[in-house]
């Protein structure tokens, strides 16, 4: 019996440690598909998908200055209509997080083989523990540009001011972290910046792995992005990663 029990022990010890030293991989080893796995659907990054059926089914667009008729939409007389669902796509990440950096950078390494000055610097953005602010970041797509347009000059044209009411965190105990700064998209394709402070009343306002973290964001016309974040999954290197 003592020995059927130790066989079984060994078994599991040596389990653990397989699990553990896949766990453990460093980023630097990552191919493509790992990183871009982390970036679009692991702890640290949910889609949201907004479809508009709204032109799925098919109305003759008409000139109203022909026949006496009027047109059924504007936007359709004037940029054509689609008569199918348009997606648009909102991939939510924790920017602050070490693995979301690292799957960038490691992306960045392979795509561009850069020289070796930039491949550190790479690595220092990347492994740089954010201990001041967790990041959201927002980034979107769709097949159809008008859509892109649409959001874009949403993106581009929200300022703190007026999303600072309707951009939060919120815990499973439904306490809620407001929005400390918006920045829009830039140049870099991280997409825009939600950025809150990481610390409330000198406590950490995520204490421990427990329960859920949602994040909420409305824009002034009517955009709004709702995804929940389960904190266990977000334990990196045995460290919660936010």
């Amino acid at each position: 019996m003592k020995k059927k029990v130790a066989i079984a022990l060994i078994t599991l010890m040596a389990a653990a440690a397989v699990a553990q030293k896949k766990d453990e991989k460093p980023w630097t080893d990552w191919s493509k598909k790992d990183a871009e796995k982390i970036l679009t659907d692991s702890p640290w990054a949910k889609l949201q998908t907004d479809t508009d059926t709204s032109q799925m089914f098919y109305s003759p667009t008409q000139d109203p200055n022909r026949m006496g008729r009027s047109a059924n939409d504007g936007s359709r007389l004037a940029q054509g209509a689609t008569n199918s669902a348009i997606n648009v796509n909102f991939q939510v990440r924790f920017f602050s997080a070490r693995p979301v950096r690292q799957a960038l950078a490691r992306i960045m390494e392979i795509n561009n083989k850069p020289p070796a000055e930039v491949v550190a610097k790479l690595h220092q953005f990347a492994d740089l523990e954010s201990t001041n602010s967790i990041i959201v970041t927002v980034t979107f797509d769709s097949p159809d540009a008008r859509y892109t347009g649409i959001v874009m000059q949403e993106f581009n044209s929200a300022v703190t001011g007026t999303m600072k009411n309707d951009v939060y965190l919120q815990r499973s105990d439904s306490k809620q972290l407001f929005l400390e700064e918006y920045v829009p998209p830039g140049k870099d394709g991280f997409g825009a910046r939600f950025i809150f402070l990481r610390e409330v009343d000198g406590a950490p306002f995520v204490k421990d792995a427990n329960g859920e973290l949602r994040f909420y964001a409305k824009y002034p016309n009517g955009i709004k992005i709702d995804r929940r974040f389960k904190l266990a999954d977000m334990m990196y290197q045995g460290k919660l990663e936010l």
